[in-house]
Formats: C-alpha cells, structure tokens, sequence
C-alpha cells in the first residue's frame, strides 16, 4: 500500500491551511498520508513530527545510520547539499544544516514505511525533502505555489528541483509558465495544474450583506510590504474624502503592523478601520463570512486562497490583476481587478463596486460557483491521486 509522507516548513501554520486540507481530502480518498514539519510550530498540533528541535543525538544517530546502511548516497548527498546552494559562505553553511536535516528525514522515512515524499513550496524545506527522497530512494515530488519561489535565491535552484522532481504539480497556470521558463522543454510534460482546494462544507454560513450604513471590507493577509496595504489605505483615503461610508477589518500581522498603524492615524482612517491581529482559520473564516467584500491589493502573488475561500462563502472580491488572480475572479461577475500598485484604479473600482451594493448577492453566487467547478478539495486530491501512482496529467 502506498504511503505518501508530506513536507513543509510549518505544518500548523495558519498560511498552510490548504495543505492540511490537502492532506485531509487525500485521506478521505484512502491514501495514506504522513506529514512532516520542517520546524515545530507556534500552535504545534503534533500531528506533523518536526525535523528541528530535537536532542542532537537524533541527527548523530541519523548520521551514523547513512553511513552504515547507504555510503554511497550519503556521499553523494552531501555532494547534492554542497552543490545546490546559493553562493557565499553562509548559505554553505545553512547547506550542512539541510544535509543533516535531510539525513534525520530520511530515516523517519524508511522507519514509517513511506513511498513517496512531496514539498510544498520551492523553499529550503524542498531542498530538505529533495535530499532526503534521494538518500531514502524514494520518488520526489512538488508543488509550486507563488512568485516567490522564483525569485532569489529561491529561484537560482528552482532548476534542479524542478528536473530531480518525477512531477510538478502548480497551483496556477501562471506559476506553470514561471517554471517552463527555468525548465528545459523536456521536462514540461511533467508540470500539471492542482488547485489549492477548499472545503465548502466546512464553511461558516455566510451573512446577508448589509443593505445599508457602510460597507464591511476586509483585508486577510501578512501585514509585508509585498501586500500593497499602504496603497490600499491610500485609496481608502480618497475614498473617504468622496464621502463614501465604509468601514475596513485587517486580519494578519506582520514586519509592518507599526507602520500601518501610523499610516492609519496620518490619513485620519482610525474610526474606520479596526486590525483583529492574526487569527486561527475558523475565526478567520467567521471574519470573511461577515464582510461585504474582500480587498486583496497586492504587489505580487500566487493564487490566493483567501481569494477562493472568499468567492465561497459568496462575497465579492477586489484585487490586483497579478498571478494567478485572474484565473479566479470572473471580471465584473464574482468581483473586479486593478491595475497592479494603480491605487487610482483601486479606488475607482471599490468606489464602482460600493455603489452597486444591489449586485453584491448575485455577484457572491457567481463567486461560489466558480469555486464548486473548480477549487474543491475533492478534485485537487482527485488529481494527485493519479499522479502518486504515476499517471501524468495534462
């Protein structure tokens, strides 16, 4: 019986939701699923043994293990670890610290009988699980999810992994053409699209959108700059001056929560705006359900899956035209785009979108099915089922 063992950075962590519903609806399909976490997390649940924070006896005896039952591919593991790195003397030496991680991996692996291993996310935690699978000889596998895992130094190993996977599995079409374009012809047959699928049953029951006071906005997100909320505060500031009423919730924290908060009070927003801080997912989805609509200003992304999991739940969506978000919002149907760092044009579409609160349910069910056609849970798992037992999609 197969048994597929999963990899991330942080198995618990509220970003990886949709791994653990992955996860989950995998199971639900009978296969066998073990997760791991490449470190223990804040709210560790302790259903994900983690690689980091154990005695160091647990990596010596890892270590001796390799060299005793495998020399041939601890040797060349290491010269793997050595040679996929970014340049300079310090990334040499976070490579040791993933060889040993890996190695630590690999004997969990043999030990619990697994079959395949597969990462999420392009990310050192790949480069772990890349290691790992070879010295465990066990097929490797990956999905990619945003633009980040192109960039630096990301992005200069992205190659390797991408020709040392047996499938790539990308969670829009958008990232499907970023690692085409690190790829060599002959390897894109073995890039396929899984969406990052949801759950609609487990979904709060959404609220009646207000018919009238302001408008509930919200904003799910990691308070970074990569989010563009300082563009979005901008527009809001321009709405406010037009006398339109509304009210924004950001849910998240973050490197720039301070200055936010500052900008908050310089453009006299602060009795409009209300920050809840990170929440777990269940109050995260509560927050969604009771907004009007969702604002997603971002400078760069993957596909959101606060994007889908707001067309759920049938609210309509505001966000940048980056990424894989036009593979999601039917323009003018489930919701509207901008200019990417246009904030003018961001304005101009919330101010079209407040003013049409009578096409807010209609708009939210064009949402919600869009997700049921396309982004459940059942049809990503129903691809990597297929594609764990070797069947390559197109």
């Amino acid at each position: 019986m197969s048994r597929i063992a999963y990899l991330v950075s942080e198995y618990d962590a509220p970003s990886h939701t949709f791994v653990r519903r992955e996860v989950a609806a995998l199971r639900a399909f009978g296969i066998d699923v073990l997760p791991f976490s490449v470190r223990r997390g804040v709210a560790d649940s302790g259903t994900a043994p983690a690689l980091l924070g154990r005695s160091p006896f647990a990596y010596i005896a890892a270590l001796g293990w390799t060299l005793a039952s495998r020399p041939r591919r601890f040797a060349f593991g290491w010269w793997l670890a050595l040679r996929h790195r970014a340049p300079g003397w310090k990334a040499l030496l976070w490579s040791q610290f993933h060889f040993v991680e890996a190695l630590l991996l690999a004997r969990l692996l043999v030990a619990a009988g697994a079959t395949r291993l597969h990462s999420h996310f392009a990310n050192s935690g790949a480069t772990v699980g890349m290691i790992a699978a070879h010295v465990a000889q066990l097929p490797w596998s990956l999905t990619l999810h945003g633009i980040s895992e192109t960039d630096y130094p990301a992005g200069l190993l992205l190659t390797e992994k991408l020709e040392r996977a047996s499938f790539v599995a990308c969670a829009s079409y958008f990232m499907r053409a970023q690692a085409m374009r690190h790829a060599a012809p002959t390897h894109w047959s073995k890039m396929t699209i899984v969406r990052c699928g949801i759950d609609v049953s487990a979904l709060p029951p959404p609220a009646v959108h207000s018919a009238a006071g302001p408008a509930r906005l919200l904003f799910v997100g990691r308070l970074s700059p990569e989010k563009g909320l300082f563009g979005l505060l901008d527009a809001l500031a321009a709405l406010a001056a037009s006398g339109l009423e509304f009210e924004l919730t950001i849910v998240g924290d973050g490197p720039l929560h301070a200055s936010i908060r500052a900008r908050v009070s310089k453009l006299n927003l602060g009795e409009r705006i209300r920050f809840s801080g990170g929440l777990p997912e269940a109050a995260t989805l509560a927050e969604i359900a009771r907004s009007d609509i969702l604002v997603l200003p971002s400078l760069m992304e993957g596909l959101p899956v606060v994007l889908i999991e707001a067309l759920a739940l049938g609210r309509p969506v505001v966000a940048s035209r980056v990424a894989g978000v036009p593979e999601l919002i039917d323009e003018g149907q489930s919701g509207y785009m901008f200019a990417p760092s246009d904030w003018c044009d961001l304005a101009a579409v919330l101010q079209r979108l407040l003013a049409a609160r009578g096409d807010w349910a209609a708009m939210g069910e064009a949402g919600r099915q869009r997700v049921v056609a396309e982004f459940l849970s059942d049809h990503a798992a129903a691809r990597l089922a297929h594609l764990f037992e070797g069947k390559l999609l197109n």
